[in-house]
């Protein structure tokens, strides 16, 4: 992920404010409530669905189409992309087919892909947005809950745990490193890539663990990042880098407490490290508590000024001031 993508979603934490009140409100009302229960149920919301298709690195001629499909999709051009997914049968096609045509018995649809693929955490997940869209807040928290337990170590439970956390930044916080893979694996198309990464994690080198972990990172797969990412700071204790990123592969917005109970400590075994310093404001950031966070972002730009933590650090500082965030 590059610099001004990371930026870019940093900044986008202040618009989160706005989702977490369009959103949020009505969700920590309904959270663990009847249908009955004020806020459990409200009207039905205006527009589509949201939809959170997420590919891997597939990249087969019908997910190129569905993809440019689900981009249509998000820029309002519904007949075209509706177009596109009828005229597949997978269940990313099914499911973009329910949503272009909305309302159109979107929700009954969403409930039968559900009832046929009881395992899906991708059917799962869209029902909680047709159950959101319908109206009814608690049956959508019900459904992403369930997402979150029936796949974990799926983009649609880290798409899952946003929706039930809307306070919290989107997605997995960034984990910046000042390495790479070779040249070699990262020209390769990117299923190749990740193959030849997780040939390489299989010996007990801890750079070669933590280029995998952090593309299971990437590609949102938290809880096989996480393995990798231990496995790597176990075989390189001294390395701050690699120990800090295994404490920020242990963030899951249901308990940050994991991560920052990983994290914070290392502020004492590594106090001139920057890179702990960078990420700890990080994770305050994806938490909303931004005063915090400069306060660390500061300390990383402090303690090495000219390091990559450092111009990332004065980039974010600079992005949140003229963003309004406090």
């Amino acid at each position: 992920m590059s610099a001004r993508t990371r930026v870019l979603a940093i900044v986008a934490l202040a618009a989160a404010a706005a989702v977490a009140a369009t959103v949020g409100g009505t969700l920590l009302q309904a959270r663990g409530e009847s249908t009955t229960a004020p806020g459990a149920v409200s009207k039905p919301r205006a527009g589509t669905p949201l939809l959170q298709l997420d590919f891997g690195v597939r990249a087969d001629a019908q997910t190129k189409a569905l993809a440019n499909a689900a981009r249509l999709y998000n820029a309002g051009k519904l007949a075209a992309a509706g177009r596109i997914f009828a005229r597949y049968h997978s269940l990313e096609a099914q499911i973009g087919s329910a949503f272009a045509a909305w309302p159109k018995g979107g929700l009954d649809t969403m409930k039968r892909l559900v009832a046929a693929h009881p395992k899906s955490a991708l059917a799962e997940l869209h029902l909680g947005w047709a159950y959101y869209w319908s109206g009814r807040n608690a049956d959508a928290v019900a459904a992403w809950t369930r997402t979150a337990a029936l796949q974990p170590d799926s983009p649609y439970a880290v798409d899952a745990e946003s929706a039930l956390h809307p306070s919290m930044a989107p997605g997995l916080p960034f984990i910046v490193t000042t390495v790479s893979p070779p040249a070699s694996l990262t020209k390769l198309p990117a299923a190749q890539e990740l193959q030849a990464l997780a040939r390489a994690a299989a010996r007990p080198d801890a750079e070669s663990k933590l280029f995998y972990g952090l593309a299971l990172w990437n590609l949102r797969h938290p809880v096989s990042a996480e393995h990798q990412l231990n496995a790597a700071a176990t075989l390189a204790p001294n390395d701050p880098m690699i120990r800090t990123a295994a404490a920020v592969g242990a963030f899951r917005k249901d308990r940050p407490v994991a991560a920052f109970g990983k994290l914070g400590p290392l502020t004492g075994v590594f106090p001139r490290a920057a890179v702990v310093r960078f990420h700890l404001g990080i994770l305050l950031l994806w938490t909303s508590q931004p005063k915090k966070a400069q306060k660390q972002l500061q300390l990383a730009e402090s303690l090495s000024p000219k390091s990559v933590y450092a111009k990332e650090a004065r980039t974010l500082i600079a992005s949140l001031r003229n963003s309004g965030t406090k």
